[in-house]
């Protein structure tokens, strides 16, 4: 399946999407997604970030698609990307540092909710990526319980420099 022909189906059209290959990442996910549902709160997992996702993501608050904004990303990885601290906490209202390497996105709307489980960080590469992508009701919950539940054992970040809580 190209990506033309994954990003071209509704979400609506299927509860449920697989794709495995090139070209496919986050953000345009993402902005897919916003395109769809409209104004929603996002919550998402990463190992990496990196300035371009951030960039983008920033513009898609901007533009009134994100109202709220969580982000769980893996402690390790945020020490080499300490630099971008002005524009994490411009894009996120919520972030956890903890030992991380999954990748989820959770988008919840007054239209449709959705969960995607995915390989790809928030960087660019040219790597085959798999990503699931459902509207079940019951596995947007089930990933917002199981986010809940690792978030809880953590306090967040908010509003607060990274290079205050992140040591080289």
């Amino acid at each position: 399946m190209t990506t033309s022909i994954f990003l071209s189906t509704p979400l609506q059209a299927n509860d449920s999407h697989l794709h495995l290959g090139h070209g496919l990442h986050t953000l345009g996910l993402l902005r897919w997604i916003l395109e769809q549902t409209g104004p929603a709160d996002v919550s998402m997992t990463t190992f990496s970030t990196s300035e371009e996702f951030l960039c983008g993501f920033h513009r898609l608050r901007r533009n009134g698609l994100v109202r709220h904004a969580l982000l769980v990303a893996d402690v390790k990885a945020a020490r080499k990307t300490v630099h971008l601290d002005t524009l994490v906490r411009n894009c996120f209202d919520e972030l956890f540092l903890l030992p991380n390497h999954s990748k989820i996105l959770i988008v919840k709307s007054r239209v449709l909710d959705v969960v995607v489980l995915t390989s790809q960080n928030q960087t660019y590469g040219d790597r085959a990526e798999q990503t699931f992508i459902s509207t079940d009701p019951k596995l947007v919950h089930d990933a917002e319980v199981q986010l809940k539940l690792l978030t809880d054992k953590y306090n967040p970040i908010i509003n607060k420099a990274l290079a205050e809580n992140v040591q080289p």
